[in-house]
């Protein structure tokens, strides 16, 4: 039954991306309000299908802490699961993802329509200076900035190392800083086909404004990650380990 659900599931959120990444393709000439509300609503629905196909739901503690004004989300980076529900979660968002996705037919035609900040992570310093320039606009144009400071999926039990692109992009502007933790990988494991049946539970921290104790990229990432692996250890019941250095992380 669990392979059947996973299976039906899974076929459901192919076919979805197909469909709205054309849509998103129509709706392109819209403000980019418009046409985030409109894509976005993949998302709303593949919740609600992991919901009544899988079993699984999620929990928000913190909701309250969202301010008004655009920030950058840092967060945790688990599972595929986080990029559907910071889109359900959170005001219009753009993401800073490695460029090679919005080369996946369909799929990156419907990523490339709400503005992402692609970059090649393989270039250093040019890389980081696209963030932040490009973060800096997106800022000032009301969206919100999603960063995943591990920079690639980490398994459930484990933190990766961060980057400096989103602690930088904060120090570089003083856009304030939203940390957000959750245990998504039990539900929905990295590279994992089976979605099992679970509460995941999502908390967003306080606010972290830019100011004399974090005006450095390396203070913001220090608070940020001690505040992340505190909440991890409170949601997975263990201190998590550090996780091996991958090429892909921390670019």
């Amino acid at each position: 039954m669990l392979f059947a659900r996973s299976l039906l599931f899974v076929s459901l959120h192919a076919v979805t991306a197909v469909v709205f990444s054309l849509i998103s393709l129509l709706v392109w000439p819209l403000p980019f309000n418009w046409r985030y509300k409109i894509v976005s609503q993949w998302a709303v629905l593949n919740l609600w299908l992991l919901k009544v196909i899988c079993n699984i739901r999620y929990e928000v503690e913190g909701a309250e802490k969202i301010p008004d004004e655009p920030c950058i989300i840092m967060s945790k980076h688990q599972s595929t699961w986080e990029t559907l529900a910071l889109q359900a979660i959170f005001p219009p968002q753009v993401w800073v993802l490695k460029r090679e996705l919005l080369w996946i037919p369909f799929f990156g035609w419907g990523l490339a329509s709400l503005n992402p900040i692609a970059i090649d992570r393989s270039a250093g310093r040019k890389a980081l200076n696209q963030i932040i320039e490009q973060g800096r606009a997106r800022l000032s144009s009301g969206a919100w900035v999603v960063i995943f400071p591990e920079g690639t999926r980490i398994p459930t039990g484990q933190m990766g190392k961060f980057g400096m692109g989103a602690a930088f992009l904060a120090a570089e502007t003083g856009y304030s800083v939203i940390p957000v933790a959750h245990d998504g990988g039990k539900a929905w494991p990295r590279h994992g086909f089976l979605k099992y049946p679970n509460v995941i539970k999502l908390v967003i921290g306080d606010k972290i404004t830019i100011d004399e104790q974090t005006k450095k990229a390396s203070d913001i990432n220090k608070k940020v990650y001690q505040w992340m692996e505190s909440q991890m250890t409170h949601l997975e019941g263990k201190n998590p380990d550090i996780a091996p250095l991958r090429k892909e992380q921390n670019k």
